[in-house]
């Protein structure tokens, strides 16, 4: 589905990503972590083709750099941090804004009713049906992180990118994302790649597992073969079994 070979990226002065290659098979999760700096929005933005790369990163086979803004668009989503600024729109519009790409080549440009529906059905996905004529100044950073949640649905992506998902949720809301994200993924042909701050929601979510430190791949692959003490200790240059142990347990006691 998504294949990157070699992937290098930056900013100018020097490569941030370094020498990534990986391949993203649909209905797969792919959780990206490691500590601050380390490359990995940088890594999302590549893959969205928002910055410059050298090597290749195809979709279906075919190098993004040969693809029009609207094809990449319309296959890959990205849902970034939330910023501190904003319009006034209310949480439907808001949505409604997912559906562009799919609205812009019509007849007069306005919605349908399967545009309409299409944005209700992703404000039930993330529990805000009844915040539809909220204006989002008014919510709480947890109910706007799943409005633009609701609106990146709405594009109707094959691959997610997420950078940060559960930034301004509360427990409860961050379970609910990440097995809604599970779910997405598995039904039809879909993946999600998300950078991760959290390691146990990260593998509460991942089929594979890509840990970065200095821009660079420290392990990749199955959760269960990826992660061990020894690999966090060199990733994050501290001693974290203990925190992932009684981290881990309260996962289990409260799933």
């Amino acid at each position: 589905m998504l294949t990157l070979q070699n992937v290098f990226a930056g900013y100018g002065a020097g490569d941030v990503v370094k020498n990534i290659s990986l391949n993203v098979k649909a209905g797969e999760n792919l959780s990206i972590i490691g500590p601050n700096g380390c490359g990995k929005t940088t890594l999302l933005k590549a893959i969205a083709n928002l910055l410059p790369f050298r090597g290749d990163i195809a979709f279906d086979g075919r190098s993004i750099r040969k693809m029009k803004h609207k094809e990449i668009a319309l296959k890959i989503a990205m849902l970034s941090q939330i910023s501190g600024i904003y319009f006034s729109y209310t949480v439907f519009d808001a949505v409604m804004m997912g559906r562009y790409l799919h609205i812009k080549d019509r007849l007069l440009g306005l919605p349908s009713d399967h545009d309409k529906k299409q944005v209700m059905d992703c404000l039930a996905a993330v529990g805000l049906s009844g915040e539809k004529d909220k204006e989002i100044t008014k919510l709480s950073g947890g109910q706007l992180q799943r409005v633009f949640l609701a609106r990146t649905l709405a594009q109707e992506p094959e691959i997610i990118l997420l950078d940060e998902p559960t930034n301004h949720l509360d427990l409860k809301n961050q379970i609910e994302l990440v097995e809604y994200l599970k779910h997405w993924a598995a039904n039809g042909r879909r993946a999600v790649i998300g950078v991760m701050h959290d390691i146990n929601l990260a593998m509460r979510l991942s089929d594979n597992l890509l840990i970065m430190k200095d821009g660079g791949i420290q392990a990749y692959g199955k959760v269960n073969q990826t992660v061990s003490g020894e690999i966090l200790k060199k990733t994050y240059e501290i001693d974290v079994a203990l925190y992932m142990r009684e981290s881990l347990k309260i996962w289990e006691d409260i799933s």
